[in-house]
């Protein structure tokens, strides 16, 4: 720790006293050698574990969470890294850096801790931030595991086909097993890289493919090879993402009927889709946090109210907000467009402002709105306070409606100006305003 602490107070020293245009020309070097320095400070640990690298837009935490549930599941000594947090073995920790796949050294260390605790698996989401500032380099890749390709991160990346490059190189640099999202339509992007085993998963098409698909908001079944599979959560995301850890475990040797059972017993996963209440209204939070997770979001919970109260009027009331930073602004808009097709009701508010000022956010998010064609019919509430749009949604929800709160998922702090963290739950103010207003 002492060493690792030393090391980063000398670099940050270093890098204020080279001018920036200057760093950012050296930048490339500077970062992969610092992930090669890390490897090899920590004894180059990856190379006696399975690393399994999850990437994609959406649905690396849940692929991560669901791989390291299932291999724990079958006894099986497994670690994992991902933005709902670090596991080693039966050790669990929160990720408060901000950071879905953390420096280098962090890294190389994680590693080392895991094989010292006798890990023979880590799951890892791999980023394209994290590859952009070569992170991945000193781990060696067993798997690399790929769930979608979406817009995402064009602001720092400059382009799309940037932001894809990035994802391809974790295909390019593992050789062994790759497990590819079938159904994608960017598919061909990932696909093109030589392994020694590929598998392909999908509900349309692929060697691990869900059939009979029963989707709900909480929940879904579906077969594989005859085989069914019930899950507390739902959506065709999930069944997706299910598929991905299913096909990863398969290519270890875990067969269904193990993993079957491990599905079965989830209750629900952190921050993504999780229903904190479903009687006499359901509140749900999840993470989404681009236009396409938001849309499905939206869309799954509005179709099953459609489905099940078509004439009871109940309401869809959403709780929206967008990051700061200069954050991918084009989303902005199209937040607002989407709340204003799906919801009933919208109540903007602040998400991780960093040092933009909340206010133009907010207001960026509502031009989405404005410009919609249900603008009259809607109800739009501008609250900058998280925590009172929060207790202004509860405080409307009536019985049978949906509240949803979407943006931070399981996230335990928010980013403001400073660069400062403050605590933060979505969860725990959810349940400390229904405990004040006697358990609605």
């Amino acid at each position: 720790m002492f060493r690792e602490s030393l090391l980063d107070k000398t670099l940050y020293r270093i890098k204020r006293l080279i001018p920036k245009s200057v760093f950012n020309f050296f930048a490339p070097c500077y970062h992969a050698g610092l992930a090669h320095l890390g490897s090899i400070v920590y004894g180059n640990p990856s190379k006696s574990l399975k690393v399994i690298g999850v990437t994609g837009t959406k649905g690396k935490s849940t692929t991560v969470y669901l791989i390291s549930k299932i291999f724990e599941g079958v006894g099986e000594p497994i670690a994992a890294i991902g933005s709902l947090g670090f596991k080693i073995k039966d050790k669990e920790w929160p990720n408060n850096l901000k950071m879905t796949m953390p420096g280098r050294f962090k890294l190389q260390k994680f590693f080392y801790e895991a094989k010292k605790a006798g890990c023979k698996y880590v799951v890892l989401e791999v980023t394209s931030e994290g590859i952009k500032q070569k992170r991945h380099l000193g781990i060696n890749f067993d798997c690399a595991v790929f769930t979608n390709l979406h817009k995402e991160h064009l602001e720092s990346h400059g382009s799309f086909e940037n932001y894809y490059k990035a994802k391809q190189e974790l295909f390019s640099k593992t050789k062994n097993i790759h497990v590819l999202n079938a159904d994608d339509k960017n598919i061909e992007l990932f696909s093109k890289f030589s392994s020694k085993h590929t598998i392909f998963y999908g509900t349309e098409s692929g060697d691990m493919r869900a059939q009979n698909l029963d989707l709900k908001s909480d929940g879904a079944s579906f077969d594989v090879y005859g085989i069914k599979f019930n899950i507390n959560f739902g959506g065709k995301f999930n069944v997706l993402n299910c598929l991905a850890a299913l096909s990863t475990a398969a290519m270890y040797g875990i067969d269904l009927p193990n993993t079957r059972t491990v599905l079965g017993e989830i209750k629900s996963i952190p921050g993504r889709m999780e229903f904190l209440q479903k009687e006499p209204f359901r509140v749900v939070v999840d993470y989404a946090h681009t236009p396409d997770s938001l849309e499905v979001v939206y869309k799954t919970l509005k179709d099953e109210l459609t489905r099940s109260d078509l004439d009871a009027g109940h309401r869809l009331i959403c709780v929206l907000g967008a990051a700061g930073g200069g954050r991918d602004k084009w989303k902005r808009p199209e937040f607002g467009r989407i709340a204003s097709e799906y919801c009933d009701e919208i109540i903007l508010t602040d998400e991780d402002p960093y040092d933009e000022i909340p206010e133009k956010i907010i207001e960026e998010i509502f031009s989405g709105i404005s410009s919609s064609s249900k603008l009259k019919s809607l109800k739009v509430h501008k609250v900058l306070d998280r925590k009172e749009a929060i207790r202004t949604a509860l405080t409307k929800v009536g019985r049978g409606d949906t509240v949803v709160i979407t943006g931070k998922g399981s996230e335990i702090s928010m980013a403001v100006a400073g660069g400062k963290k403050i605590p933060w739950s979505d969860k725990e103010i959810v349940r400390e305003v229904l405990r004040q207003q006697g358990g609605r």
